[in-house]
């Protein structure tokens, strides 16, 4: 039988070689604990790119890539000018303010597209003299890069249904346009075409 030291039973080998390794797998059983909370919370602090705004709250982007704003009008709730997060959607800035009004015609701008910093984002409305007073179809009016349409664009000298198709696919290709002088790169496009475009559209 084992003796005793001070009280304490004498402990085998063997005893001492299972309390260690019980120790050692109570050690690693915490560390595995506590890395697994450290990355419950760094999910929990990431926030989805206009999930804010959806909610009609104020949003903020975790990466630093800095706001946007914009100027939300048309056939919305809350016309105004707004601070989104980078990253948010046309359909953000539209929750945003207020969401869509009945008679709001969503199908004519692109939801999806990505908003730009200083962009007007215009809702046509069905209501007759309505859209024209938007701006949506206006011949003189300022057309916005990241919700026009191809009926819009058609509107633009030099610009045919074709091309104001291929300027609406390369903006939905790429996320949204920051700028007009990105539409050079659409085939068909030259010099005179790019300065009316520069006259007609705003970012």
């Amino acid at each position: 039988m084992p003796g005793t030291i001070g009280g304490v039973p004498d402990l085998s080998r063997t005893q001492l070689v299972l309390y260690v390794a019980a120790a050692i797998a109570l050690l690693l059983v915490g560390a595995r604990a506590l890395r697994a909370g450290e990355g419950a919370e760094g999910e929990f602090a990431v926030a989805a790119p206009g999930a804010a705004a959806q909610a009609g709250g104020v949003g903020f982007s975790l990466e630093g890539e800095g706001d946007v704003v914009v100027d939300v009008t048309g056939a919305v709730r809350r016309a105004g000018v707004y601070r989104m997060p980078a990253g948010s959607r046309v359909n953000d800035a539209i929750a945003r303010a207020g969401g869509a009004r009945p008679d709001a015609v969503l199908e004519a701008i692109n939801l999806a597209a990505r908003l730009a910093d200083g962009q007007q984002v215009v809702l046509p409305s069905s209501r007759p003299g309505a859209i024209a007073a938007t701006g949506a179809v206006s011949e003189d009016a300022p057309i916005s890069l990241g919700s026009a349409t191809v009926e819009q664009l058609d509107t633009i000298e030099g610009i045919g249904p074709v091309t104001a198709e291929d300027i609406v696919e390369f903006r939905d290709e790429h996320g949204g346009l920051a700028s007009v002088e990105q539409l050079d790169q659409v085939s068909g496009i030259g010099p005179a075409t790019m300065e009316a475009l520069r006259e007609r559209l705003q970012p």
